[in-house]
């Protein structure tokens, strides 16, 4: 399977939102104060066109199977951008590309000049906490700035 990675695109918004909302409905976290209801979701293009953030997209056979990017969320610390709307689909997880996507927003954020990244999850995407550990993040007793995701209770920080 042939994997290319991009940047966000305009027409990326639909099936991007319908593949991140999939994986909600797939792991039972489709509520309120989550991605699942965040009506950015919808926009994400027009939410990373500001300075410092970058959305990496992973299509396989012209259909996107993942994403993740880096952004200065409101409150957090100078010199720390949050790793966002971090998402593998179903039929791709366990080949790489999660890690590679989480790759290159990490080497994104050193070149934006971020010293830390900052992530927020849930107990029901073990995996994806697991994964997250290996690469260096620790966990958090509270959450760091207001990003509006008030059921997440899984808060991680890693140095760059």
């Amino acid at each position: 399977m042939k994997v290319t990675y991009r940047q966000i695109a305009p027409d990326d918004n639909a099936p991007l939102a319908e593949m991140i909302r999939k994986v909600f409905r797939e792991f039972k976290i489709d509520r309120p104060g989550t991605v699942y209801t965040d009506p950015t979701t919808d926009h994400l293009y027009e939410l990373f066109q500001v300075p410092k953030a970058e959305y990496w997209i992973a299509e396989a056979s012209g259909e996107i199977v993942g994403g993740c990017g880096i952004y200065p969320s409101n409150g957090l610390p100078e010199g720390c951008a949050e790793l966002v709307k971090f998402y593998v689909a179903a039929s791709v997880r366990g080949t790489g590309i999660g890690k590679q996507l989480m790759a290159q927003c990490i080497d994104s954020a050193r070149e934006q000049g971020y010293r830390q990244l900052y992530l927020e999850s849930l107990p029901e995407l073990e995996k994806a906490v697991g994964m997250y550990k290996k690469a260096g993040f620790r966990r958090l007793e509270q959450p760091v700035g207001d990003t509006g995701h008030y059921a997440c209770t899984i808060w991680m920080l890693k140095e760059l």
